[in-house]
């Protein structure tokens, strides 16, 4: 499969993933939403009493960013315990995707339901996928849309109830997916005809499925 195409720097409260060079990177992150250009990926756990819902969180994680000299990267925030992240690749004819997550489902939600059906609490999923090879916008935005697919497949091939028993549960009302792509002209497509997409679906279903695992292992009742 070749060398890691990106590193991963875990310095509680910390996960900072260094893409190795500046990429496209489309997300609707808390800190630099949309497609931007940038090197850098990183997440910031935070407690649950900074979470509280007259809490800015734009404000929040821009200060903390800047402090750590980050102000540059895609910007993610959890209250999972960051060392909790979980990294798994897959390739498909010689295109690479990486996949790493942050799973808590303490604020789970199913598409769907009505507005309120669930209280709010802070709990969420922080997906960062990369593909090896360059992509087109439209592509990016299937990209985005096929990583969602597969993050909501790996939810429900070990169904969750929630606490409440309701209908399995298809992610949470915060979720956050940033896709990353090197810097170049690209494919139009990424599908999942292509290898793109094909690897990129294996890659955030593996890293999605062993990370939701662990969390109902550790936090779910019954």
């Amino acid at each position: 499969m070749g060398g890691a195409p990106l590193t991963l720097e875990l310095a509680t409260p910390w996960l900072i993933a260094h893409l190795g060079s500046p990429h496209r990177v489309l997300s609707w992150a808390v800190h630099h939403p949309g497609l931007v250009e940038t090197d850098t990926v990183a997440w910031l756990q935070v407690h649950d009493a900074e979470l509280g819902l007259d809490t800015d969180p734009e404000r929040l994680l821009a200060e903390r960013l800047a402090a750590r000299g980050l102000d540059h990267a895609v910007g993610l925030m959890t209250s999972r315990e960051v060392g909790a992240h979980h990294w798994r690749a897959a390739e498909v004819d010689g295109v690479r995707a990486d996949a790493v997550v942050t799973v808590g489902l303490s604020n789970a939600c199913r598409v769907a339901d009505p507005r309120g059906a669930r209280p709010w609490t802070p709990g969420t999923i922080n997906l960062l996928a990369r593909v090896s090879v360059p992509l087109a916008e439209p592509a990016l935005l299937e990209a985005l849309s096929l990583a969602t697919e597969a993050r909501t497949a790996a939810l429900l091939a070990d169904p969750w109830h929630g606490p409440d028993g309701r209908a399995p549960i298809t992610g949470t009302g915060t979720d956050c997916i940033a896709i990353a792509t090197p810097l170049g002209e690209g494919s139009r497509y990424a599908g999942l005809h292509t290898a793109a997409g094909q690897a990129l679906g294996a890659a955030v279903h593996a890293a999605t499925r062993v990370a939701v695992r662990e969390w109902l292992e550790v936090f779910a009742e019954g």
